[in-house]
């Protein structure tokens, strides 16, 4: 009989774990191994289950998986790396998601380089009552990444990631330049 995973056999024959008077016989033996061959793919995952919950580890149409448990969307033209990068940390990016270091790593992630980052926003403190308030008061926000080749970086895609990962109020613009 072929084997349903060429080459993957299974560490558990069934037919030994019959009792003897069955293992005798050479018909139930041979129908028995069937099993063997088809159930090898499950015994596998399940001596292997940690492994597919670990982004770098699983097979990368579970980390698409994944993803949808982490409430992450992945694009299928990201490198596998991003991908299993972004579901790794899907949860500590929500953690810090809207804010200015949230959503540098999620820039980062995809693009592989630091954006720098400039936003009107502000904070500050007084002991006088109706000081000036700190920033400006039109929100801004402005990511810039530099790469050695502006062709690896979707522009469009990256403003959707900056849209999804700041604060909603706040208008933005995305520029891709060339180291």
């Amino acid at each position: 009989m072929r084997a349903i995973v060429d080459g993957l056999a299974s560490p558990y024959k069934f037919g030994e774990l019959l009792p003897s008077i069955y293992q005798e016989d050479e018909f139930t033996m041979r129908w028995i191994s069937a099993f063997d061959d088809v159930l090898a793919p499950v015994v596998s995952v399940l001596d292997n289950v940690e492994s597919y919950f670990d982004p770098a580890l699983a097979p990368l149409d579970f980390v698409d998986w994944l993803a949808s448990w982490v409430g992450v969307e992945l694009d299928e033209t990201w490198p596998e790396g991003a991908k299993r990068e972004l579901v790794a940390h899907a949860v500590e990016l929500f953690r810090i998601r809207g804010t200015i270091e949230g959503l540098a790593r999620h820039v980062a992630i995809y693009t592989g380089a630091e954006p720098e980052i400039r936003e009107s926003g502000g904070c500050s403190w007084s002991l006088e009552a109706n000081s000036d308030l700190p920033g400006n008061v039109r929100p801004s926000l402005v990511v810039r990444v530099r790469v050695a080749d502006v062709s690896t970086v979707d522009e469009r895609r990256l403003d959707r990631i900056v849209l999804a990962s700041k604060p909603a109020h706040v208008p933005h613009r995305v520029e891709v330049l060339q180291t």
